[in-house]
């Protein structure tokens, strides 16, 4: 039996930085610019929704950008998955992300960044970031 993991979040952009466009256009870009989802990709382009540059009458300030994937026991290789995710963060303007991981034999993680200041802007690290992280088993 294959034991299957699902991941799925969201990410939370920043109003504080950069306008509208400025930040739509740049999230856009960098979500665009992941691989398509051939062979093994940890994550790849098809698992997010990808934001629209343009403001509708139906969004306000924040855009968020939800994600979510199926994996054949990914958290034997959950660091790569996560060196991968918080590379794709630091290209991104965010507010806070959000990553869950279900896992057959280990239970539930959350894992939780948030900015430190008002908001991550592209190309300032990472390290403005806070990480925390939850577990909790599933016992039947």
């Amino acid at each position: 039996m294959d034991q299957e993991s699902i991941v799925y979040g969201c990410i939370k952009d920043s109003a504080h930085f950069a306008t509208d466009s400025e930040r739509r256009r740049n999230n856009r870009q960098v979500m665009l610019s992941l691989p398509a989802a051939d062979d093994w990709p940890y994550l790849c382009r098809e698992m997010f929704s990808i934001p629209r540059i343009e403001v509708g009458y139906d969004n306000y300030h924040t855009e968020v950008m939800h994600f979510g994937a199926s994996y054949k026991a990914i958290e034997y290789e959950w660091n790569q998955w996560m060196a991968k995710f918080e590379a794709l963060l630091a290209q991104l303007y965010w507010m806070s992300a959000v990553v869950h991981l279900e896992t057959e034999l280990s239970g539930t993680h959350t894992f939780t960044w948030e900015s430190t200041s008002n908001g991550h802007q592209p190309g300032r690290g990472i390290y403005q970031a806070r990480c925390e992280w939850s577990h909790e088993n599933i016992f039947l």
